[in-house]
């Protein structure tokens, strides 16, 4: 049976789990989802109605993570995984923690009136960016001389990030970063799970 994958384009955890799929050459059916509007197939097999969701017959993998080592576990051909696992989870921890609680107060900052902007902003640099900027300006990749599952799993934080406002990025003395968040940005790869799927009703 095709693997079956739900998605929303936009999701950064949705991107992480669709370049991974597409780097080990997994063949899967991208089926987009209305978040408005959640198939009842999806929500069958995972209450949660949270994407990404991977169906592969009988098994469902409900996390991106765990959607990523799955198949990098396939297929690693420029070997990903080859990395300090427990440093790379240092990364992933306080990305998909702490750094995305920032980036959710600095997105939508009305539902955070009690925030300052600036503040939000000043700790999500510190927290986050800083650290990056710190590891990239010694390596090209964060881990290393090469691309790792960690940059492909924090990358599609940081392009959010940077869209928000995307003249007061920019100003940010990160160079190091912006040059990896740019060469990410025009990989094939991330240009190739970014295709717009009609929303899958099912």
């Amino acid at each position: 049976m095709a693997a079956i994958l739900y998605s929303y384009r936009r999701c950064p955890y949705a991107m992480r789990a669709r370049m991974a799929l597409k780097y080990a050459s997994i063949e899967v059916e991208i089926r987009e989802i209305s978040l408005r509007d959640k198939p009842a197939s999806m929500l069958q097999i995972s209450p949660k109605g949270t994407v990404p969701v991977l169906q592969l017959g009988d098994l469902v993998i409900e996390q991106s993570v765990e959607i990523m080592h799955w198949a990098l576990e396939q297929s690693d051909p420029d070997g990903w995984l080859t990395v300090d696992q427990q440093l790379a989870n240092d990364w992933l921890n306080t990305n998909d923690g702490p750094f995305k609680n920032l980036l959710d107060q600095y997105k939508y900052p009305n539902r955070h009136p009690e925030l300052n902007p600036q503040e939000v902003l000043d700790s999500a640099v510190a927290l986050m960016l800083d650290p990056m900027e710190t590891a990239l300006s010694k390596q090209a990749f964060l881990m290393g001389e090469h691309l790792s599952w960690i940059d492909v799993a924090i990358f599609p934080f940081i392009r959010q990030f940077s869209m928000v406002n995307l003249e007061q990025f920019e100003a940010l003395p990160l160079p190091k970063l912006k040059h990896w968040l740019a060469k990410r940005l025009e990989s094939k790869l991330f240009q190739s799970v970014m295709y717009k799927y009609p929303v899958w009703v099912g």
